[in-house]
């Protein structure tokens, strides 16, 4: 270990403050991707006077299952004054801001060796839980402050460049489906398209799951994606085995999700387009995803629209299948019915979403070569030793 390395259990004391009296309504989760989100748990008769109050600047963590997800989540509360958790996470708090940012501690938490360490001091059978004892003896360095500020002004103005592309991203996306219901408005003779006869599914591959981390593939699952139709690298799989040609997808192509794990997940029909930064991997589809076969003259991106229209989603909804996993068929998609002009005045018209689809997957690959930015600079901190 560094000689400029620090205890964390140094710098860090738990914090535990429960709610009562109810006065924070602000329920949040934590996800193994190290966010908080709004939680989506059934609160319906649960004393909210156990859950925890958290603050601003303040942490919450899981030390629970650390070594089945290969992740241990750990969050920063920046975006709200106050609020509840859930009373199973640990919250805790810098003890002395003037000796340790929140920020700089957040960093070096995101960083991937991190979450391996976690991982190798986990104990509890398969699942493997991090006791609490041991995360106060990791060790990190602790650069003078001056030097901490420094480093986080840098990520975060990294992070404030993502910030904005990602909400271009959004308004961009907002923009094709915006052009996209006033091309079907804009004649008055409308025709009914079957979507089965523009589109072909076509089923994923039934993988073994002894060779997931292995190999030059990359085996795409639904983790792949998510409910506001983005693709998520985060669900993409090393995969060694010998794959038929029909599951393999590329750049530009529509993957749509089969089944619906939890309400905490809700994909299930949703469609996501392969963005170009991951041109030249070779990527295959599990089984739990279809792939969009275009046997049309519209274009992939015009397609993509219909799938993220409004009344495709309602059809998705009224023919889910299943109680505790909802599942869509084959037949449901391929079977929804809508009303369009002609065909030739849709490929006239669809240029313009073209040039908006084009320009997103532009952002998409600016945001991951800032991500990839990030992640050198994360990993840059563990070379911090006698830096003042």
């Amino acid at each position: 270990m560094k000689s400029s390395y620090k205890r964390l259990g140094n710098y860090i004391r738990e914090v535990d403050v429960r709610n009562e009296g109810l006065k924070v309504a602000t329920l949040l989760g934590l996800t193994v991707n190290k966010q908080f989100i709004p939680s989506v748990a059934n609160i319906v008769g649960t004393d909210m006077a156990k859950y925890k109050i958290i603050h601003k600047n303040q942490f919450a963590c899981s030390t629970m299952q650390v070594r089945r997800d290969g992740k241990m989540p750990v969050a920063l509360l920046k975006n709200y004054d106050e609020a509840i958790i859930s009373q199973a996470y640990p919250v805790f708090e810098v003890v002395d801001e003037k000796e340790l940012l929140p920020d700089y501690l957040m960093m070096w938490f995101s960083r991937s060796e991190f979450d391996r360490e976690a991982c190798f001091h986990a104990v509890g059978g398969v699942r493997g839980s991090l006791e609490w004892e041991d995360f106060l003896n990791f060790q990190l360095p602790v650069p003078s402050i001056e030097k901490q500020r420094a480093i986080v002004a840098e990520y975060q103005a990294v992070q404030n460049r993502i910030d904005l592309n990602n909400q271009l991203i959004q308004k961009l996306e907002e923009t094709a489906q915006a052009i996209y219901k006033h091309i079907l408005n804009s004649n008055k003779t409308k025709l009914k398209y079957r979507l089965g006869d523009l589109i072909e599914l076509k089923g994923g591959f039934s993988y073994n799951s002894e060779n997931i981390g292995r190999g030059n593939s990359y085996l795409l699952g639904m983790g792949c994606v998510s409910f506001t139709e983005r693709f998520l690298e985060s669900g993409m799989r090393l995969y060694a085995d010998e794959i038929p040609s029909t599951h393999i997808v590329d750049v530009g192509d529509i993957i749509i999700a089969t089944r619906q794990q939890s309400e905490s997940m809700p994909i299930l029909g949703f469609p996501a387009m392969i963005p170009s930064n991951l041109k030249g991997r070779r990527l295959v589809i599990a089984s739990n995803l279809y792939r969009v076969v275009n046997k049309s003259k519209l274009s992939n991106e015009f397609i993509f629209q219909i799938l993220k229209s409004d009344s495709y989603q309602n059809r998705i909804k009224e023919q889910t299948k299943g109680t505790t996993v909802g599942m869509i068929t084959k037949d449901a998609i391929e079977d929804f019915i809508f009303e369009a002009p002609g065909e030739t005045t849709l490929i006239k018209q669809q240029k313009k979403v073209n040039i908006i689809v084009s320009t997103i997957f532009t952002k998409k690959e600016e945001v991951q070569k800032l991500t990839q930015l990030q992640l050198l600079m994360l990993s840059k901190l563990a070379r911090l030793e006698g830096e003042n």
